[in-house]
């Protein structure tokens, strides 16, 4: 038995090509640049808490500091590394043609989270010390940003890994097609919204901004102000993505850089598949919508590829919808809709 696959190309207005590349850098963009302002205002917003040299090395496991910077030296120096990595990074993703491996994703994500998290310990470890001997040991604190640090690394790869298309092929237009004997197709279009992205990666950069202020004890009930942002983070990310693939089991629309969650329809339980002109006034907004129409997925207006299961209609607005609902109509011999 054969493959053959079909699915979405290039596109605009957060499709799979450039409207999903812009996302990612506007990301990228948001994460570097953040996490840069972060580092420097830190020691700064507590600078009147601080010894005019802070502590910012550790002898042995658990010993007293025996080595310091002055103050602005500790906010500038670690910003500076942060920015070297960052073009290092993209120099040699760029240079090796590996963006889309998962590596340069780990190494930025992992590389903030790791010197953003020891600038706080370090500002937690000199707060309200008047010689930078007497500061406390930030061991604890480093063990969890390590920890912290590798988890990034590793969900920075399975991004990066995802984000990596499938074979495409082209196949017969129609809002029909014949299935050849002995061969399969498979229906593949991925969709993003630049803007959904931004406003993740910024609600981010806000809880982590106040998760580092409560760690350098700057900020009590920090988890109070970090918790809505997190979460609206979450779940914008979540919902700013999607790909829509069509085998013979049936439907399957997976959300987010993670594929995760997944939504699925079994093939035999589709009445019919069709094409429909939808915008984000007409379903109310953006992202998973609910709305008289039913369940929309609107990522960029304009055709949707639409299924009607167990009498409730569901719509994804991916490129090449007309193909996936051709390639579902023809699975079970099912009428189209015009």
């Amino acid at each position: 038995m054969s493959d053959r696959a079909s699915g979405g190309t290039s596109g605009t207005n957060g499709t799979s090509g450039t409207g999903a590349t812009s996302g990612a850098a506007w990301g990228v963009g948001a994460w570097v640049v953040g996490i840069a302002a972060l580092l420097v205002a830190l020691p700064l917003a507590a600078s009147g808490r601080l010894p005019e040299r802070v502590a910012t090395h550790w002898g042995g496991f658990s010993g007293p500091p025996d080595g310091s910077m002055p103050l602005w030296a500790a906010a500038l120096f670690p910003a500076l590394i942060w920015v070297v990595l960052a073009l290092a990074v993209g120099i040699g993703a760029r240079w090796t043609g590996a963006a889309r491996g998962g590596w340069a994703a780990g190494a930025l994500l992992s590389g903030g989270v790791l010197l953003a998290g020891a600038q706080a310990s370090i500002v937690r470890a000199n707060l309200d010390h008047e010689d930078w001997r007497q500061a406390e040991s930030a061991t604890g604190w480093v063990v969890v940003v390590l920890v912290a640090a590798a988890s990034a690394a590793l969900g920075g790869v399975l991004v990066g890994r995802r984000r990596e298309a499938g074979p495409q092929e082209p196949a017969v237009d129609g809002p029909s097609m014949d299935i050849p004997s002995g061969e399969r197709l498979v229906w593949l279009s991925r969709a993003s919204n630049a803007w959904l992205q931004l406003i993740a990666a910024v609600a981010g950069l806000v809880a982590v901004a106040g998760g580092l202020a409560g760690l350098g004890g700057l900020m009590g009930s920090e988890w109070l102000f970090v918790a809505p942002f997190a979460l609206a983070s979450l779940l914008t990310l979540a919902f700013s993505s999607v790909r829509a693939r069509v085998t013979g089991q049936g439907l399957e629309v997976a959300f987010g850089p993670l594929g995760r969650p997944v939504r699925r329809w079994a093939a035999e339980d589709i009445e019919s598949a069709w094409v429909e002109e939808r915008t984000a006034a007409r379903v109310g907004g953006w992202g998973y919508r609910l709305s008289g129409l039913g369940t929309t997925v609107m990522l960029r207006g304009g055709e949707c590829l639409v299924v009607r299961s167990k009498g409730k209609d569901f719509a994804v607005s991916v490129d090449d919808a007309e193909r996936g609902a051709a390639l579902l109509n023809s699975l079970g011999g099912r009428p189209t809709r015009p």
